[in-house]
């Protein structure tokens, strides 16, 4: 190892949680192009990982494991890091590696975590002062998902889904997440399919921001927009929704725009014996994340 990329910091490893939405309403156009969004987030305990550490040579050295990923300035993690070295002015540059676990266009904000653990381990590697406000400015710049990654645990997100709202922690429970080979979907895609549904503009702050709060926060009462149009696409979804509430999930939902399926469960027992139905598909057990276990295993600042 030369004197370049002798390390400025001992590393730090810290955990990218995955979410799911248990609501996600899409309630109409904006006039800036994007959609406005009405959602609660929760998070979950699946995760990748991200090694993290400040080393004397300028520049970002990321590898990845468990995904192709490009590895370069397209990557979040990557656009993160630059950009916090550019907010607090840091010399140097970084040393990165990342693990992924969470499956990839699967509705879960994999990417966007990963983003957020770095913004959340450079804060706590460079030793400088930032404003959470800052932060959170940073995260909305890389993407709409990614200021929910900076809070955790359940929270209510408008705009475009980067205006959040903490919520208190339900009850918790045991996620089955169901990801089934071969179903990609496109983001941009499900948004063009539900684009020919929509009839109307979003209403006012005010309206959409109380609809949102009115959800009754029960699992049955799980909701997202993009079935509507996803289910119709690849039927085999809907039918794994079918399967996890027959298998005594107390709610099932599709995560985000797809391609994965969630189901809630009392207890991780039930969760697993739903797995065996799914030996053909990925599965992963995890649990709901309160914002207090999030705030201890990923450190965000408040």
């Amino acid at each position: 190892m030369g004197v370049t990329d002798r390390p400025l910091t001992t590393p730090l490893q810290i955990p990218a949680f995955a979410k799911i939405n248990l609501q996600l309403g899409v309630v109409g156009l904006r006039p800036d192009g994007y959609h406005e969004l009405r959602t609660v987030f929760q998070a979950i305990s699946l995760h990748d990982t991200l090694t993290i550490e400040r080393v004397r040579r300028p520049g970002i050295d990321l590898a990845i494991t468990g995904a192709r990923l490009d590895p370069g300035p397209t990557n979040l993690v990557w656009r993160a890091l630059e950009a916090m070295s550019e907010a607090l002015r840091l010399p140097g540059g970084w040393r990165v590696r990342l693990e992924k676990r969470i499956p990839m266009a699967a509705g879960l904000g994999g990417g966007s975590s990963d983003a957020a653990a770095a913004l959340l381990a450079a804060a706590r590697l460079a030793r400088r002062p930032l404003a959470f406000e800052r932060l959170m400015e940073i995260g909305s710049s890389l993407g709409a998902d990614v200021p929910f990654f900076l809070v955790g645990g359940r929270a209510l997100g408008v705009g475009r889904g980067d205006e959040i709202y903490p919520l208190e922690s339900g009850a918790k429970r045991s996620v089955l997440v169901v990801a089934p080979a071969g179903i990609d979907v496109s983001t941009p895609d499900a948004y063009a399919w539900l684009d020919r549904k929509l009839t109307k503009a979003a209403p006012p702050h005010k309206l959409w921001l109380s609809c949102a709060l009115s959800w009754s926060r029960g699992d049955a009462d799980l909701r997202n927009d993009f079935e509507a149009v996803v289910f119709d696409r690849y039927p085999k979804l809907r039918q794994i929704k079918r399967r996890l509430l027959q298998a005594g999930a107390t709610g099932a939902a599709l995560a985000g725009s797809g391609s994965a399926v969630f189901g809630l469960f009392r207890n991780p027992a039930q969760a697993r014996r739903a797995a065996r139905q799914f030996l053909e598909d990925q599965v992963f057990i995890a649990r709901t994340l309160t914002r207090a276990e999030f705030d201890r295993a990923a450190g965000a600042p408040r």
